[in-house]
């Protein structure tokens, strides 16, 4: 991978067997990336980076500002995200092994009393994965169908770096926990994002193609996803 830099802003260059350049700036930090043809000199790529700096800085501004989601403590009334919907927590304690109740407005923490914050927030993890491994199985096997692929495995997992990724050759996923916490058409634009590499490894024009026709609102569900509060890690996509 080469880099240039442009005054204070540095472009990843990644070339490939394109047709087309791909711009790219990732959320949270406004990384810019450029996808160019194998036949593009580094030269003319640079003056392309030149052509589009207004629009990166636009960019880079828009996801500077974005929501940040502070740590958080687990505490009453903290809120917290599910499905795109913002609940408070509450925390119920009883001497009874520990559990997650979903309420009308609040996310109901049944925890030991003396519970520390590291549990507690392990206790409410493991309840979104398993939201999460419910809600997945018959979204996957809809866009299988759809796509005529077929999937061996998916796994939900923290990751600190991607939504998804998928490996071609075990035909497997892993989706990130967090999404438990994102609307769903933005759920289901990763699912779909995630089994397109089943069809095409990279982000190349044939990957956008088959985006555009299985999922024509995909660019909105991406822009939606990229709008919502971010945790404080760092999430790119």
């Amino acid at each position: 991978m080469e880099q240039l830099t442009l005054g204070d802003i540095t472009v990843d260059v990644v070339q490939k067997n394109i047709k087309n350049v791909h711009l790219s700036v990732y959320p949270p930090t406004g990384r810019v990336r450029i996808a160019a043809p194998l036949r593009m000199n580094l030269d003319t790529i640079r003056i392309y980076a030149i052509s589009k700096l207004g629009w990166i800085k636009k960019q880079q501004v828009k996801f500077r500002e974005q929501p940040r989601e502070t740590p958080r403590e687990y505490l009453n009334k903290e809120g917290h995200y599910f499905l795109g919907k913002r609940y408070l927590l509450a925390i119920i304690e009883q001497e009874t092994p520990p559990k997650v109740k979903l309420r009308h407005s609040t996310i109901e923490l049944y925890i030991r009393p003396e519970t520390d914050t590291q549990k507690r927030q392990a206790i409410l993890e493991q309840w979104y994965r398993q939201q999460l491994k419910d809600l997945l199985p018959p979204l996957i096997q809809k866009w299988e169908g759809k796509m005529g692929v077929s999937l061996n495995e998916f796994q939900v997992k923290k990751m600190k770096t991607k939504w998804g990724t998928c490996n071609r050759n075990a035909k497997r996923i892993w989706l990130n926990l967090e999404l438990a916490k994102k609307p769903f058409h933005c759920i289901e634009y990763i699912v779909v994002h995630e089994l397109v590499h089943l069809l095409e490894r990279n982000h190349t024009d044939r990957f956008i193609a088959y985006m555009d026709h299985f999922l024509a609102e995909w660019k909105q569900s991406r822009n939606d996803l990229n709008k919502l509060p971010v945790s404080h890690w760092n999430w790119e996509y």
